[in-house]
């Protein structure tokens, strides 16, 4: 069987803010990434080389591939920071009516700025991601 390549690591999370090229990119992830610890409690930790995650979960799929994925986290990626969070359907669907300017993926939401997004409704999503993967995992 593969393995994860996305696995936590010892790296330095604030070396990994300080090399996102962009300025205001870097300060946008700094921000949700304060904002997702002081909500949570978590400490950010790196996943891989590229993603900020907070917490862990362990889950095991039907196929019996299995492995360990943050319960939240943020990524600083060339046209937007990504945003990895797993929720109910219906209820990501009634945050996204009230998260402000993204586009979104399976499990990912993208955000070019932080101005764009209501950061309270963040937090919210943020906090059912956590509640959501413990029940389901």
């Amino acid at each position: 069987m593969a393995k994860n390549k996305t696995t936590e690591t010892n790296n330095s999370v604030e070396l990994y803010l300080q090399n996102i090229p962009d300025e205001k990119k870097r300060r946008d992830c700094r921000e949700m990434i304060s904002l997702i610890h002081q909500e949570t409690g978590l400490e950010p930790k790196m996943w891989g080389t590229g993603i900020v995650g907070f917490g862990s979960y362990h889950y095991v799929y039907g196929s019996g591939h299995q492995g360990d994925a943050p319960l939240a986290g943020i990524s600083a990626r060339a046209n937007a920071i990504s945003i990895y969070l797993d929720a109910d359907p219906v209820k990501r669907e009634d945050f996204l009516r009230k998260f402000g300017k993204y586009k979104s993926g399976k499990s990912c939401i993208y955000v070019k700025k932080i101005e764009d997004i209501d950061t309270a409704i963040l937090l919210q999503m943020v906090n059912h991601s956590i509640e959501f993967l413990k029940e389901k995992y």
